[in-house]
């Protein structure tokens, strides 16, 4: 089974998730939010943030690349299906991604 990820989920963050999929998934988003040097002991956690003040074509190629080597990187209990990235039309120059993940042994 597969689930989709979006940096526009407005779930809140639940410290110590038990359920799998739901943990899977907020680690993932965590990812996503992440710059990466941005946090203290662990620098190389996040997103390289290439894609930043690229032509929006090359961005969306960065950023899918980004976003596939630190998902397989950070958790590797999901496994990238699909990247989308799409323009936010309310925010001029933003990028939203939509990532669909299969969860390893769920």
């Amino acid at each position: 089974m597969s689930y989709f990820v979006s940096i526009k989920d407005d779930r809140g963050i639940s410290l110590n998730e038990k359920d799998t999929v739901k943990s899977v998934l907020q680690n993932i988003k965590i990812i996503l939010l992440t710059r990466q040097f941005s946090v203290p002991l662990y620098r190389d956690f996040g997103l390289p943030m290439q894609f930043l003040d690229r032509p929006m074509v090359a961005a969306k190629a960065l950023l899918i690349a980004e976003i596939k080597d630190a998902i397989a990187e950070y958790e590797p209990r999901a496994t990238v299906i699909d990247i989308a990235v799409e323009a936010d039309l309310s925010s001029p120059g933003k990028l939203n991604a939509i990532v669909e993940v299969d969860i390893k042994n769920e």
